[in-house]
């Protein structure tokens, strides 16, 4: 009797996902479950599957990304995206990620089946003709394969004596070779290092923490901090079948740098404020000092919210600043549906003035998180207060929190002009704004907000980050960590 394809729906549990198990079993396939992320991932290492059915949003993720990464590690391997609703722009991505297929409502089991069919085809034809091509380049492969020991011995002085620092170590993370850099920047000397465990022969803790970090992935950024104040970038990179091999650059003046930049910014701010105060009292003591004309009113009025504008530039310069240098130790138990009332009490002017329809669900009861609650609110305060700001009048903004797991989940949405694609990746950087946002002259902002937002985000251990559609709207999505 023939093996049976093995399908793994990685979806999250709806009516949905049971009609899919039920057509797959129909049509003769074995079916696995899962609906998180550590299921997928056990999954994967238990048994490869035939073919992966994802679900669009699955365990509060990007299911595209979690393709891009499982194609990453399995590039044969074909995925199916499953979405609630067929967005015109759907089509593009799925085809962009190089995923098999989509599936969206409304849904019939012959469609499913059919879907499945298609992808296995596909995937079985690439998979022949990859055998053929292999087969028929070995013998070249081999012949190009073997280096002569001179030009083995040409190789290991070129990596020996670049000032990249590299260690290439086996699957148990024993090391195969060292370079000179990597010997002066932990002191290890010039005895052979061959065979010896890396965390044996090298005790720098934040090394270590990368090695934990990495498990079987890549990983392209990780600090590693010296007593003296020098400061490295290491990437960490799997070798398939010898097994990894780690990087590392100086970056300790590319710090020094944004150390130096970013004090400039923190001391001309804090020294703008008093002028700024003083100018500001002073345009509210010329009104008291007799009447004015009307184009003086004007001027004055002008006057006074430009002041005002330049003010909350330098408060928020200020706070990034703040956060950025790590001054931001203070942790209380934070209850976030609490702040969000807060928040809401604070713009129910500019909801009612915009005649904005506001759509609030908490989804059960929220466990507290253990957090600064000022900067909380702030985060909160910037997320809606956007929301509103871009939303036109009599549109719709939506607030959601629920609880994942261990983690609070707030989303954000509204249906304002939404980012473009290209650009999504910025939003969260100092004084970006999209480019059809930029010359709205009806919307002021400082360009700060979300970097803010980012910077309280990454400082309580959580993830931001925005899905959006130009002409339909944006939605911001924080995931953050309860109190243990």
């Amino acid at each position: 009797m023939a093996k049976q394809d093995l399908i793994l729906l990685a979806l999250d549990a709806s009516p949905i996902q049971d009609l899919m198990g039920r057509t797959l079993h129909a049509a003769g396939f074995e079916v696995a479950i899962t609906h998180d992320q550590d299921g997928l991932k056990k999954s994967m290492q238990e048994a490869i599957p035939a073919l992966i059915i994802l679900g669009r949003v699955f365990a509060g993720q990007d299911g595209i990304a979690i393709s891009q990464e499982l194609l990453e590690r399995f590039p044969t391997l074909p995925i199916i995206l499953y979405s609630d609703e067929d967005k015109p722009d759907l089509a593009k991505m799925v085809l962009k990620a190089g995923l098999s297929d989509y599936l969206h409502p409304p849904l019939k089991m012959d469609d499913i089946s059919a879907a499945v069919t298609r992808s296995l085809k596909r995937a079985r034809q690439l998979g022949d003709w990859l055998r053929r091509e292999v087969k028929r380049t070995t013998s070249s492969l081999a012949e190009k394969a073997k280096i002569s020991e001179s030009e083995r011995t040409k190789l290991e002085a070129i990596i020996a004596n670049i000032q990249d620092g590299v260690i290439v170590m086996d699957e148990n993370r024993n090391v195969l070779l060292i370079n000179r850099s990597i010997r002066d920047i932990f002191n290890l000397g010039t005895k052979s290092l061959n065979g010896r465990s890396v965390e044996e022969i090298i005790s720098n803790d934040d090394l270590r923490a990368l090695l934990v970090r990495t498990s079987d992935n890549s990983l392209k950024y990780h600090e590693i901090n010296f007593d003296d104040g020098k400061v490295f970038n290491a990437q960490y990179t799997p070798i398939p079948k010898i097994g990894a091999a780690i990087t590392m650059q100086d970056i300790s003046y590319l710090k020094e740098l944004d150390r130096l930049k970013n004090e400039f910014i923190h001391t001309v701010s804090h020294d703008l404020r008093s002028p700024l105060t003083a100018i500001l009292g002073y345009t509210e003591l010329i009104e008291r000092t007799g009447p004015l004309n009307e184009n003086q009113n004007e001027f004055l009025h002008r006057l006074q919210g430009s002041v005002q504008h330049v003010t909350v530039l330098i408060n928020d310069l200020l706070d990034l600043g703040r956060l950025e240098a790590g001054f931001d130790a203070r942790r209380d138990s934070v209850q976030l549906e609490s702040v969000l009332k807060y928040t809401l009490d604070m713009v129910d002017l500019q909801v009612k003035k915009k005649k904005i329809k506001l759509i609030v669900n908490i989804n059960g009861e929220l466990k507290p998180l253990r957090a600064n609650p000022i900067r909380i609110r702030q985060m909160m305060d910037n997320l809606v207060g956007n929301a509103i700001k871009y939303t036109q009048n009599e549109g719709t903004v939506k607030i959601d929190l629920s609880m994942h797991e261990n983690q609070v989940i707030l989303r954000v949405e509204d249906n304002g002009p939404g980012i473009p694609q290209e650009e999504q990746s910025r939003v969260f950087e100092k004084f970006y704004r999209a480019t059809n946002m930029a010359g709205n002259e009806g919307i002021q902002g400082s360009g700060l907000g979300l970097a803010i937002v980012k910077s309280i985000v990454d400082s309580h251990q959580g993830r931001v980050w925005v899905e959006s559609t130009v002409g339909k709207g944006s939605t911001f999505l924080v995931i953050l960590p309860i109190a243990e």
